[in-house]
């Protein structure tokens, strides 16, 4: 289902005019399928990380991670008459400290499947996001305020 998906996804993400809409899906994926995160609207998810967020493959021990690590989550529904839909783009970057201390300095960004961005922490409909930044600041410390991925889905 995905990879058939994931053209249609990636095309809507597109419309944003954001260049991580396309380009995380050449990032690495620490998800070794879909998984459904209730967290995430019980949608099923990828998770995908730059460069600079490698530390996430550490799970537990990721620690903090520098400034410009990015995560993406792309979605999926599948509903019960069959069909699948594209769903929104999650996004998490880490900026330089002072950006928002509430949300441990991390940008929420959600991209609708048709590309209209939901909402960005500390830009245009900041107060759509602010979800992200409560349930991802309930995290260990430790985390920096990344959720992980349930062991079963996990990449090596």
């Amino acid at each position: 289902m995905y990879d058939c998906l994931l053209p249609e996804m990636t095309a809507g993400y597109a419309k944003s005019g954001m260049a991580v809409s396309t380009n995380y899906k050449d990032w690495k994926n620490y998800a070794n399928q879909p998984y459904v995160s209730d967290t995430h609207g019980a949608r099923y998810v990828n998770n995908y990380a730059n460069a600079l967020g490698a530390n996430y493959g550490k799970y537990e021990d990721v620690g903090r991670v520098p400034v410009g690590a990015t995560f993406a989550k792309d979605s999926f529904v599948a509903m019960p008459n069959g069909k699948v839909a594209s769903g929104p783009l999650f996004l998490m970057e880490k900026m330089a400290n002072g950006f928002y201390d509430k949300s441990d300095n991390w940008r929420y960004t959600m991209i609708m499947a048709d590309g209209t961005v939901f909402g960005t922490t500390k830009g245009a409909g900041a107060a759509r996001v602010e979800f992200c930044v409560e349930c991802h600041a309930a995290l260990a410390e430790d985390q920096d305020s990344l959720m992980l991925l349930p062991e079963e889905y996990r990449t090596q």
